[in-house]
Protein backbone atom coordinates (compact mmCIF):
# COMPACT_ATOMS: atom_id res chain seq x y z
CA UNK A 1 0.00 0.00 0.00
CA UNK A 2 1.00 3.40 -0.59
CA UNK A 3 0.60 6.17 2.38
CA UNK A 4 2.02 9.49 2.35
CA UNK A 5 4.63 10.70 4.94
CA UNK A 6 6.01 13.82 6.88
CA UNK A 7 9.94 13.32 5.36
CA UNK A 8 9.70 11.02 2.98
CA UNK A 9 6.88 11.96 0.66
CA UNK A 10 4.62 8.99 -0.94
CA UNK A 11 6.41 5.41 -0.24
CA UNK A 12 4.88 1.97 -0.37
CA UNK A 13 4.82 -0.45 3.01
CA UNK A 14 3.66 -3.59 3.35
CA UNK A 15 0.99 -4.69 5.63
CA UNK A 16 3.22 -7.10 7.72
CA UNK A 17 5.58 -3.65 8.50
CA UNK A 18 2.78 -2.21 10.02
CA UNK A 19 3.44 -1.56 13.75
CA UNK A 20 -0.14 -1.54 15.67
CA UNK A 21 -0.19 0.62 19.12
CA UNK A 22 -3.92 -0.57 20.47
CA UNK A 23 -3.54 2.37 22.92
CA UNK A 24 -2.16 5.21 20.26
CA UNK A 25 0.38 7.13 21.87
CA UNK A 26 0.04 9.45 24.52
CA UNK A 27 -1.75 12.58 23.36
CA UNK A 28 -2.51 10.59 20.16
CA UNK A 29 -5.19 7.97 20.97
CA UNK A 30 -6.72 7.41 17.98
CA UNK A 31 -3.50 7.00 15.78
CA UNK A 32 -2.65 3.41 16.14
CA UNK A 33 -0.94 2.07 12.84
CA UNK A 34 2.81 3.05 12.08
CA UNK A 35 5.63 1.73 10.50
CA UNK A 36 9.33 2.65 11.10
CA UNK A 37 11.05 4.47 8.21
CA UNK A 38 15.35 4.74 8.38
CA UNK A 39 16.33 8.58 7.61
CA UNK A 40 18.53 8.72 4.87
CA UNK A 41 22.12 7.88 6.05
CA UNK A 42 21.18 8.80 9.91
CA UNK A 43 21.32 6.58 12.93
CA UNK A 44 17.75 7.81 13.34
CA UNK A 45 14.01 6.68 12.07
CA UNK A 46 11.05 8.02 11.61
CA UNK A 47 7.96 6.53 13.74
CA UNK A 48 5.00 7.78 10.66
CA UNK A 49 1.31 7.32 10.96
CA UNK A 50 -0.16 5.27 8.52
CA UNK A 51 -3.20 7.26 8.51
CA UNK A 52 -1.76 10.58 9.01
CA UNK A 53 1.03 12.26 6.89
CA UNK A 54 1.88 14.67 8.95
CA UNK A 55 3.01 12.96 12.04
CA UNK A 56 5.89 11.06 12.61
CA UNK A 57 7.84 10.92 15.13
CA UNK A 58 12.18 11.16 14.66
CA UNK A 59 13.12 8.11 17.28
CA UNK A 60 16.80 6.64 18.08
CA UNK A 61 18.25 3.59 19.48
CA UNK A 62 19.06 4.94 23.04
CA UNK A 63 21.62 2.96 23.85
CA UNK A 64 24.19 4.19 21.63
CA UNK A 65 24.16 7.53 22.99
CA UNK A 66 23.22 7.09 26.38
CA UNK A 67 25.14 3.78 27.39
CA UNK A 68 23.55 3.08 30.80
CA UNK A 69 20.23 3.77 30.02
CA UNK A 70 17.70 0.97 31.14
CA UNK A 71 14.50 0.51 32.56
CA UNK A 72 12.04 -2.19 33.79
CA UNK A 73 8.65 -2.59 32.07
CA UNK A 74 5.89 -3.10 34.37
CA UNK A 75 3.75 -6.41 34.21
CA UNK A 76 0.63 -5.03 32.21
CA UNK A 77 3.12 -3.52 29.51
CA UNK A 78 4.83 -7.11 29.68
CA UNK A 79 1.54 -9.04 29.46
CA UNK A 80 -0.12 -6.34 26.84
CA UNK A 81 3.11 -6.80 24.27
CA UNK A 82 3.53 -10.58 24.80
CA UNK A 83 7.27 -10.55 25.75
CA UNK A 84 8.86 -13.30 26.76
CA UNK A 85 12.17 -12.11 26.46
CA UNK A 86 14.14 -8.75 25.76
CA UNK A 87 14.94 -10.61 22.31
CA UNK A 88 11.32 -9.80 21.46
CA UNK A 89 11.63 -6.17 21.82
CA UNK A 90 13.16 -3.01 20.15
CA UNK A 91 13.46 0.11 22.23
CA UNK A 92 13.63 3.69 20.68
CA UNK A 93 13.53 7.00 22.26
CA UNK A 94 11.32 10.09 20.55
CA UNK A 95 13.89 12.99 19.63
CA UNK A 96 12.99 16.72 19.95
CA UNK A 97 15.32 17.69 16.69
CA UNK A 98 16.48 21.44 17.33
CA UNK A 99 18.52 24.66 15.57
CA UNK A 100 21.43 23.87 16.23
CA UNK A 101 21.06 20.20 16.07
CA UNK A 102 23.43 20.05 18.89
CA UNK A 103 20.45 21.29 21.07
CA UNK A 104 18.48 17.97 19.86
CA UNK A 105 16.85 16.24 23.06
CA UNK A 106 15.70 12.54 23.49
CA UNK A 107 12.84 11.53 25.78
CA UNK A 108 14.38 8.92 27.81
CA UNK A 109 11.38 9.16 30.40
CA UNK A 110 8.63 8.02 27.78
CA UNK A 111 10.44 5.26 25.43
CA UNK A 112 8.91 3.56 22.85
CA UNK A 113 8.77 -0.44 23.09
CA UNK A 114 8.11 -2.29 20.10
CA UNK A 115 7.52 -6.16 20.00
CA UNK A 116 9.36 -7.58 17.03
CA UNK A 117 7.97 -10.52 16.04
CA UNK A 118 3.60 -9.36 16.90
CA UNK A 119 4.36 -5.79 15.49
CA UNK A 120 2.76 -4.20 18.37
CA UNK A 121 4.03 -1.20 20.27
CA UNK A 122 3.51 1.18 23.28
CA UNK A 123 4.98 4.04 24.28
CA UNK A 124 5.84 3.35 27.61
CA UNK A 125 5.79 6.43 30.51
CA UNK A 126 8.44 5.40 33.46
CA UNK A 127 7.61 6.56 36.63
CA UNK A 128 10.01 6.78 40.19
CA UNK A 129 12.85 7.28 37.53
CA UNK A 130 15.43 10.00 37.21
CA UNK A 131 14.85 10.00 33.33
CA UNK A 132 13.35 13.16 32.13
CA UNK A 133 11.46 14.05 28.86
CA UNK A 134 14.63 15.99 27.54
CA UNK A 135 18.23 14.51 27.94
CA UNK A 136 20.86 16.55 25.30
CA UNK A 137 22.12 13.92 22.62
CA UNK A 138 25.66 16.00 22.55
CA UNK A 139 26.58 15.77 25.67
CA UNK A 140 25.02 13.59 27.51
CA UNK A 141 23.11 15.94 29.86
CA UNK A 142 19.53 17.39 30.91
CA UNK A 143 18.75 20.52 29.03
CA UNK A 144 16.81 23.39 30.63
Amino acid sequence: MNIDTKYHGTVTVKEEDIIRFPHGLPGFANEKRFVLLPLADAPFVILQSVDTPALGFVLIEPFSYFPSYEFELDEATVEQLEIESERDIAVYVILTVADPFDNTTANLQAPVVIHVRQRTGKQVILTNTAYKTKHRLFPDQVAT
